[in-house]
């Protein structure tokens, strides 16, 4: 009994440093040498594949000079970046048990997966908006009664357009796209009134049409989210390390290029443009490095 208890308390001190270790990412990365980037890979302008392991996109970028910045922080003479696709259901396991040691895609940043892990400064504030045919005749949420509205499956976009104060009566129909690619072909199709998304997923979409001027996003922003770099909980050596960086990066003026790089100029590989100004939301969050969560941003 005694070798048993003797057994389980090894078991627990070697988790216990396992842990510690995995909770020193600038140890890790010193140490190894390597540093493992999460990626998306189709998560529109901000993080997306180009294929044969070669990703792109505005937080694929940010990420890349953060970890330019720790590189010389460490004084290492070069680093290795290995990079680990995630999706929306294994981005957090991935994050907290070590596999991926920066996540760099499209995750918003609410109280709930605070409890999870932890967020650099925001970086992008997303919001979720309404596209419509052009001529459609539609501006606001009001005109959506016994409309058919279209969401990709798996997002919450519909449920947060029934939560809205001023859906309050408002009926219509949902149709669900596979992808955002199927969901904005419902609406090009006509069997759609409405395509309910984040607002750089709308407007990526509505770029890549065969005629652009055909569509409109319109209407109330639906809900404000701040997009964020996903780093592991109680770790705030690495945690400040990034946050320095993305400072660094809004007053040398490089994070506005690097919006504009790909949100406004053409981008691969169709080499076209999303055309999406930096709006007011995220200006604000740049104007006051935060890490708050969504519902900081709710309408009180």
């Amino acid at each position: 009994m005694k070798k048993a208890w003797l057994s389980v308390a090894v078991l627990l001190a070697v988790a216990g440093v396992a842990q510690a270790q995995q909770s020193d990412t600038l140890k890790k990365i010193k140490d190894s040498g390597t540093v493992t980037m999460g990626v998306r890979e189709s998560s529109g302008a901000l993080a997306y594949t180009l294929g044969d392991g070669k990703y792109a996109g505005f937080h694929y970028d940010v990420c890349q000079k953060v970890l330019a910045d720790i590189k010389k922080q460490l004084g290492l003479a070069a680093l290795d970046i290995k990079y680990q696709p995630v999706t929306s259901q294994n981005r957090i396991p991935l994050v907290q048990n070590g596999t991926v040691d920066i996540e760099c895609g499209s995750t918003t940043n609410n109280a709930t997966r605070q409890k999870d892990v932890a967020f650099a400064f925001t970086t992008y504030v997303e919001e979720v908006r309404i596209a419509v045919k052009a001529n459609s005749g539609i501006t606001a949420i009001g005109q959506l009664a016994g409309k058919t509205v279209a969401t990709t499956t798996g997002t919450t976009s519909v449920q947060t357009l029934r939560k809205h104060e001023r859906a309050t009566g408002v009926d219509f129909k949902e149709v669900f796209g596979k992808d955002h690619a199927d969901s904005f072909l419902l609406l090009e199709s006509g069997r759609a009134d409405a395509f309910v998304m984040d607002g750089q997923i709308l407007a990526g979409n509505i770029s890549r049409a065969k005629n652009p001027a055909e569509f409109k996003i319109v209407g109330e922003v639906l809900s404000v989210e701040p997009i964020a770099i996903m780093l592991r909980k109680d770790d705030p050596a690495f945690k400040k390390a990034v946050d320095d960086s993305i400072v660094a990066q809004i007053k040398s003026g490089d994070l506005a290029k690097t919006y504009d790089k790909w949100f406004n100029q053409p981008i691969p590989p169709s080499n076209t443009k999303v055309g999406l100004p930096l709006s007011d939301a995220t200006k604000a969050a740049w104007a006051t490095p935060n890490d708050k969560p969504m519902e900081d941003y709710a309408k009180k």
